[in-house]
C-alpha cells in the first residue's frame, strides 16, 4: 500500500492514509487511552503491530495528527480473513465515517481476492464498534455474523472484563465466492 489522501469534508484538508511504522506505536496507545470503551494494550504491542503485521494495519493522520488507525493480522488457521484487534478514531475524526475508510483502506492493502472474511470481538458495552461492523457489512450488503467467542470467566476472575463478541463479515465482494456459491 502507497499513501493515499481522501478529502476529509468536514475540515477541508485532506486525510492521508498509509501502512504504520514503528514510531507510531506509541501514538496509537496514546489515542486508545482517549477513546473510551477501548481497552489500551502495551505500548510494546502496538509496536509490535505496526512492525510484525504492518501489511494488515492502517493509520490515518491529518495535519501531522493521528486521526485513527486499524490494527490486524491473518489468522494463521484462517488465511483467508483479516482480524481486527483494534480500531480507533480520535475525537476531533468521529461521526465522519474515518471508521469504515480504515476498513475500506485495510481490505485494499491486502492481495486482491485474497480476503474473504473480516472478523473483529467487540465487548457489549463498545456499542460504537458494534454499529461500525454492522454497518460496513451492511454497506457492502454482505451478511454480519455476531457469536459469543470468549465468555468473561475465560478472563480469570480477577480481570474484570466483559465477554468478547465475535463479528465475522463476508463473504466480501470479488473473493471469489458469493454467498450464494457453494463452497
Amino acid at each position: 500500500m502507497t499513501s493515499t489522501t481522501q478529502p476529509d469534508k468536514e475540515s477541508g484538508t485532506d486525510i492521508a492514509f498509509r501502512l504504520p511504522r514503528s514510531e507510531d506505536g506509541a501514538r496509537m496507545l496514546e489515542l486508545v487511552k482517549a477513546s473510551p470503551p477501548l481497552e489500551p494494550n502495551t505500548c510494546y504491542a502496538y509496536l509490535l503491530l505496526c512492525h510484525h503485521f504492518r501489511e494488515t494495519c492502517v493509520v490515518a493522520e491529518q495535519e501531522g495528527e493521528l486521526r485513527g488507525f486499524v490494527v490486524g493480522y491473518r489468522p494463521p488457521k484462517e488465511p483467508d480473513t483479516v482480524f481486527v484487534w483494534q480500531i480507533a478514531v480520535s475525537s476531533k475524526a468521529r461521526g465522519q465515517g474515518l471508521g469504515k475508510r480504515l476498513l475500506e483502506q485495510l481490505l485494499a492493502a491486502q492481495p486482491e481476492g485474497s480476503v474473504r472474511y473480516l472478523t473483529s470481538t467487540v465487548t457489549p458495552d463498545n456499542e460504537p464498534s458494534a454499529r461500525l461492523f454492522r454497518s460496513y457489512a451492511e454497506k457492502l450488503g454482505v451478511p454480519c455474523e455476531e457469536s459469543k467467542l470468549f465468555g468473561a470467566e475465560a478472563f480469570g476472575k480477577d480481570q474484570h472484563h466483559e465477554e468478547e463478541h465475535l463479528f465475522r463479515i463476508g463473504p466480501l465482494p470479488g473473493s471469489g465466492r458469493t454467498p450464494h456459491t457453494p463452497l
